[in-house]
C-alpha cells in the first residue's frame, strides 16, 4: 500500500515526509537564523524520522534565499550559551549518528551553524555562488563542531584557515576542497538534488545505513569526544575570557570590539 504524503507544520521548520524521503526546511526568513526554539523543532523531527524505518533519506534545506546564516548570536551569551551548544550538539549528534543519508542543498548564506549542519550531511549540494563561512572568530569566539570535524573533511591547514581567519568562501571552492559535494549553478541545484535522491529511495535502507556506518573514520564515538572536549574549552575557557564576552556584545549593540587579549 502506498504511503500517503505526511506534512507537519512548525513555526521554524517545514517538514514534508513522503517515505521514504524526508524533507526539512528551515523556515525562519529572511536569513533562517538558528535560534533555540528552531533547536528544538530540529531535534523533535530528526528524533521522530530516526525511528521510522519507512524512510531512508533526509534531505535539509534552507526557505527562500538562504540556507542558513547560522545559530542566533543573541543565544551566546552568558546565561544562554550553555544550553545553545547542548541543544544544538545534539542535533548535530543526531545527524551524524542516524542511519539515514542526510543531504544538504545549499543556496545563498550558508554560515557559522549553518555551516556545520550541512558539513555533517552525508552529502552536500551547493549552488556555486553560495557564500559559506565560519565567522565566530570575528564574534571572539569559534565554532565547535567545525573544530571537531572540518579537518577531517577538507584537510588540517584548510581547517585552520576558515575557523581562524573567519574568511568567507563560494560554492565552487566548497565543493573544491571536500566541504560540499557539488557546486552547481544554483537554477540546477534542485535538479542536482532530485537526480540524488531518486538514486537513493530505490537502494535498500538497510544497505544504506550499514554502509553508512562503515563508512566514516571519525565513528559517531570518536566524534562525540572530541565534541565533548571542543564544547568544555568553549563553555569553560572561550566564555570567560573577556574578549568573547565583548565580541557577543559589541555584535548585538552594533559596533566594534575592542579586544583586550584576556
Amino acid at each position: 500500500m502506498e504511503s500517503s504524503p505526511v506534512e507537519i507544520a512548525r513555526t521554524r521548520l517545514t517538514v514534508d515526509i513522503v517515505p521514504p524521503l524526508a524533507r526539512i526546511s528551515l523556515n525562519k526568513p529572511p536569513l533562517n537564523v538558528i535560534d533555540i526554539p528552531t533547536i528544538e523543532e530540529l531535534a523533535a523531527v530528526l528524533a521522530e524520522i530516526d525511528t521510522r524505518r519507512d524512510i531512508s533519506v533526509i534531505l535539509l534545506s534552507g526557505e527562500g534565499k538562504a540556507f542558513s546564516v547560522g545559530v542566533d548570536v543573541a543565544a551566546h551569551t552568558p546565561d544562554k550559551v550553555e544550553e545553545m551548544l547542548q541543544k544544538f550538539h545534539a542535533v548535530i549528534r543526531a545527524l551524524v549518528a542516524t542511519k539515514k543519508v542526510t543531504i544538504a542543498a545549499v543556496r545563498g548564506h550558508c554560515l557559522g551553524g549553518g555551516a556545520e549542519l550541512a558539513m555533517v550531511c552525508d552529502m552536500v549540494f551547493t549552488a556555486d555562488g553560495a557564500q559559506w563561512g565560519f565567522p565566530e572568530i570575528n564574534l571572539g569566539c569559534y565554532p565547535p563542531v567545525a573544530c571537531t570535524a572540518l579537518a577531517a573533511l577538507i584537510g588540517q591547514k584548510r581547517a585552520a584557515e576558515l575557523i581562524l581567519t573567519g574568511r568567507t568562501i563560494t560554492g565552487t571552492e566548497a565543493a573544491e576542497i571536500g566541504l560540499a559535494t557539488r557546486a552547481v549553478e544554483e537554477g540546477q541545484l534542485s535538479a542536482a538534488v532530485e537526480e540524488c535522491v531518486q538514486k537513493l529511495v530505490n537502494l535498500s535502507p538497510a544497505a544504506l545505513g550499514a554502509a553508512k556506518k562503515a563508512l566514516y573514520a571519525w565513528d559517531s564515538i570518536h566524534f562525540d569526544k572530541g565534541l565533548a572536549r571542543s564544547e568544555k574549552v568553549y563553555l569553560e575557557e572561550l566564555m570567560k575570557t573577556f574578549d568573547a564576552c565583548e565580541g557577543i556584545a559589541a555584535f548585538l549593540e552594533k559596533r566594534s570590539p575592542k579586544w583586550e587579549g584576556r
